[in-house]
């Protein structure tokens, strides 16, 4: 028998009996290995089983909570009294399950479960919302961990679960009166207080304060701490300052004091750290990093304010800093204060977790942001609306005194069709600030999408393959549909160039109930009925820290000249003013995927009226007097000299003032008023309005940069009114003009 060995395997060169026979050992072979580790799998499977009925025996009525998991924190087995307290299985890993009860969660599970790997079982105290309680774990397999969780809870807040610390600690109510002094307090104090005033003195109770107590053994120096207690009680703890003085101030009561709580040397080296600020931030007990290797984020050295506070530059004061580190994700309000420990003058830093606030502040910076710039684009995109009307009309007019063959005519054609252009990117910029003018209508998505399949595909080329999946009983949205075909063309686009060797974009629809708020990227979704548009591509996909920016006009991952940083920002205007949402998720080398949510429409579909006006007209009109109130100079130039071309009779006025004094004139005869809609002084609705009081059978035309619904509140009890977005053309205003006289 002969045989080669090579990349692609086993190559039978000379087939005979005995390499049959030897190929027929190997396969025997690998079925036995097969078989074999299957059989090692059921073992261990039993194994398992085995181990959780043993558990379920010793702990299924324990009161404490009780978990198995795997080496990767995977939960196997949770006894009744975990299921009580935590719930079902929602949440598979240990650290979510969790992931609300204390502090910095991640950080303690690790440490526990790497001592329980060496030496066999470990423990640790916690402080949580919920009152004081003990997490412990053991060893019980190779990689296969018993956590146990005791619990002392609070007490509805009563803090007799407090009785047996060290820790001088009282509840009060609101109105000061004592309700509860642990054995620590009352030792101090050698009776049981009435009132919070016999033990901080008279003034505001203030946490973080240092306060003189009067003790059996003398004056004793303290700082207040005060936590939220249930209802209206309040829980105060006493941490005295004074080394000397009794057994109070004992490195005990430091250490469990529910509060963070750290020292710094005056050069910013940690001294010590309690349990609560060791478990919010993550230390490691041995370690005693620098305060700058901690925290950041002050806009100067975070070292240069420790050491003010130390010497004396500068007196307490609290900043929101950013952790380093594996946890760098939290922020935490710091109060640091000079003390003198020991005859050493030292710094107390008290810690309160602050990435909540810090979240929601980003939220709000955010949506403030992308507010300013939806009201810079709006008003940008009015200002250039009217320069457009102003070139595109006197260019029309132009190219009315010439034909195709005078030398000028090609040049015209090119002003014309750029002032189109720049018109499409201000109707861009107008769509991303939600000010774009929208005809919204009963929509069958299905339908929309099978339309645009063609030009789609027309868009991804040759290298491109488009796929649609289309889900049943999708329900009917209201939308614009030039519009919603504009946001589907920017994302195919937007994926076709993310893929220049080609691969594969899916356009899916899904029909999803959301039964209670949906929250992520800083919106929430209300419950409700939902059609969902998937446009998923298998491209370069999107950096992190470039995705919070990708809706925001003119950012744009392109090289210059490949994009105007548009497209996205047009799809976020009109998703919004449509009432739906978007949201991408992406991974770098993976690919991209963008969800559009549309509320399903109720309403009942209107039958379609036709229109019953003429959309022609002739060249030359006649009759008509027309009032044109515009402020913009060369807005009123153009449109006053395209109506008298079309043979209407046009009355100027620059402002809502002057147009009311021409109408002072009763004699005077007017049909149509041509008006903008934001000028200084009156705007247009506010003269409309009056002068209709003396002139009602006057039809109005309202022009203006903005889009329609920045006038429909006042426009809807205006009778004959119409409204012509800007830019305009010498055809659109002159048609307008005469429908309304018709």
């Amino acid at each position: 028998m002969a045989l080669s060995l090579g990349f692609g395997g086993v190559v039978l060169i000379a087939p005979d009996r005995a390499a049959a026979q030897t190929l027929g050992a190997i396969g025997a072979t690998f079925s036995m290995l097969v078989l074999m580790a299957r059989g090692v799998l059921f073992c261990r499977d039993l194994r398992v089983r085995a181990l959780e009925r043993d558990l379920m025996f010793l702990t299924g009525h324990d009161d404490a909570p009780c978990f198995t998991t795997d080496g990767g924190g995977r939960i196997g087995f949770r006894n009744a009294a975990a299921l009580r307290r935590f719930g079902g299985g929602e949440k598979t890993a240990l650290l979510a399950t969790l992931q609300d009860y204390f502090a910095s969660p991640a950080s303690v599970l690790f440490r526990l479960q790497a001592r329980a790997r060496t030496s066999g079982a470990a423990h640790e105290d916690l402080a949580s919302r919920h009152g004081v309680g003990r997490l412990g774990v053991q060893r019980i397999g190779r990689d296969r961990f018993l956590w146990r969780l005791e619990e002392t809870l609070r007490d509805d807040g009563d803090g007799r679960g407090a009785d047996g610390i060290g820790l001088p600690m009282l509840v009060a109510n609101k109105a000061g009166v004592v309700l509860f002094a642990n054995g620590a307090l009352r030792r101090l104090l050698g009776e049981r207080p009435r009132h919070l005033q016999s033990v901080l003195g008279p003034g505001a109770m203030q946490s973080g304060r240092e306060v003189t107590i009067g003790t059996t053994s003398g004056p004793l120096r303290a700082r207040v701490t005060e936590l939220a207690g249930t209802g209206d009680r309040r829980e105060i703890y006493l941490l005295p300052t004074a080394p000397d003085e009794p057994g109070d101030a004992s490195p005990t009561d430091f250490e469990n004091v529910p509060v963070a709580l750290l020292k710094f040397g005056t050069d910013g080296q940690l001294s010590v750290a309690n349990r609560a600020a060791r478990e919010a931030l993550g230390l490691d007990p041995q370690l005693r990093p620098s305060f700058h290797e901690m925290f950041e984020g002050l806009g100067r050295p975070v070292q240069d304010w420790l050491s003010d506070v130390a010497h004396k530059r500068i007196p307490a004061s609290a900043e929101v800093l950013h952790l380093r580190g594996p946890e760098a994700g939290l922020f935490f309000q710091i109060g640091l204060r000079r003390i003198d420990d020991g005859g050493r003058s030292m710094v107390l830093a008290v810690l309160n977790d602050a990435t909540a606030l810090k979240t929601l502040e980003a939220q709000f910076a955010q949506s403030q942001k992308m507010q300013a710039i939806g009201q810079l684009a709006g008003g940008i995109a009015h200002d250039f609306n009217n320069l457009l009307t102003a070139i595109s009309g006197h260019c029309d007019l132009l190219l009315l005194r010439h034909d195709r063959t005078d030398p000028e005519y090609a040049d015209l054609v090119q002003i014309h069709q750029n002032a189109n252009r720049a018109a499409s990117l201000v109707r861009q910029l107008l769509a991303f600030s939600r000010k774009q003018t929208l005809k919204p209508q009963r929509l069958d998505l299905q339908e929309v999408l099978s339309d645009l399949t063609h030009l789609l595909n027309r868009l991804v080329g040759e290298k491109i393959s488009l796929r649609l999946n289309h889900a049943v009983d999708l329900g009917a949205i209201r939308a614009d549909r030039r519009q919603l075909e504009q946001v589907v063309m920017n994302l195919v686009v937007n994926a076709r160039d993310a893929m220049p060797e080609g691969g594969t974009i899916r356009i899916e629809t899904e029909a999803l109930t959301i039964a209670e708020d949906l929250r992520r990227d800083r919106v929430s979704v209300p419950p409700g009925k939902y059609a969902v548009i998937r446009v998923i591509d298998t491209g370069c996909g999107i950096a992190a820290d470039k995705l919070p920016h990708i809706f925001e006009p003119f950012f744009t991952t392109k090289r210059v000249g490949e994009g105007t940083g548009l497209g996205l920002s047009t799809a976020y205007g009109i998703v919004k003013q449509s009432g739906g949402y978007i949201f991408v998720d992406s991974e770098v080398g993976r690919g991209t995927i963008f969800r559009l949510y549309f509320p399903i429409s109720t309403e009942v579909a209107a039958p379609e009226v036709p229109e019953t006006f003429a959309r022609k007209i002739a060249p030359r009109a006649q009759g008509g007097v027309v009032l044109l109130v515009e402020d913009e100079a060369p807005v009123r130039a153009f449109a006053s000299r395209a109506l008298r071309l079309r043979g209407f009779t046009v009355l100027e006025a620059d402002c809502a003032e002057a147009a009311l004094k021409v109408l002072e004139d009763a004699q005077l005869e007017v049909d149509v008023f041509v008006t903008d809609v934001v000028m200084p002084g009156q705007d247009g609705p506010s003269w409309v309005r009056e002068a209709l009081k003396r002139r009602p059978n006057v039809r109005t035309i309202f022009v203006s940069g903005y889009a329609e619904d920045h006038l429909s509140a006042t426009q809807a009890g205006i009778p004959n009114s119409v409204f012509l977005p800007k830019p305009f053309s010498l055809t659109d205003l002159t048609e307008l003009v005469q429908r309304q006289l018709g």
